[in-house]
């Protein structure tokens, strides 16, 4: 599977709206047609977020082609180079404390994604969702530098993804 790792900034484009009951969860796709169900996701998504204690939240989801991942990639990491998701976090810098419900943005390329599933033996959405709640964890200031992290991380994204599958909430 390709590393992945957050942004220091988010891309521009990031408007949500905050409604203060549930999460705000916009979920786009650029450079498709991708087979993924963008409400499926959403929920997914949603779900997630409430089973973090965040359910105020809001999130933004890309589903880009490699083309779209490359370019990201070596704008913002400088990486030449597609990688399956990228975590653009909005909670951190200067002015990261703002609107502490905003989380950031969810960049994941569907073409990377599909050939990670197939490797995997897993359908396509399931790899997306996995790369969905690995993207989140990122968002909220996890990361896989070392060995004990990264089996920390890829703990909690199997949590993430069982809850997001049964609907479950709850803290974790």
């Amino acid at each position: 599977m390709a590393r992945t790792t957050s942004t220091k900034r988010a891309p521009q484009g990031n408007a949500l709206a905050t409604n203060g009951r549930a999460a705000s969860v916009v979920v786009r796709s650029r450079g498709g047609p991708h087979d993924i169900s963008i409400a499926k996701l959403r929920t997914r998504a949603a779900r997630m977020l409430s089973s973090l204690g965040r359910a105020d939240a809001e999130l933004a989801v890309m589903l880009v082609d490699d083309e779209t991942m490359r370019s990201l990639n070596a704008q913002w990491r400088g990486k030449d180079k597609t990688t399956d998701v990228l975590s653009f976090p909005m909670g951190e810098g200067e002015y990261g404390d703002v609107n502490p419900q905003l989380l950031g943005d969810i960049v994941i390329s569907v073409p990377t994604a599909a050939r990670q599933a197939s490797r995997a033996g897993r359908g396509l959405f399931d790899e997306v969702t996995m790369l969905l709640g690995h993207g989140l964890l990122h968002l909220l200031g996890y990361d896989h530098q070392t060995p004990d992290d990264d089996r920390e991380m890829k703990g909690r994204t199997r949590q993430l993804v069982e809850n997001s599958r049964a609907g479950r909430g709850g803290h974790q």
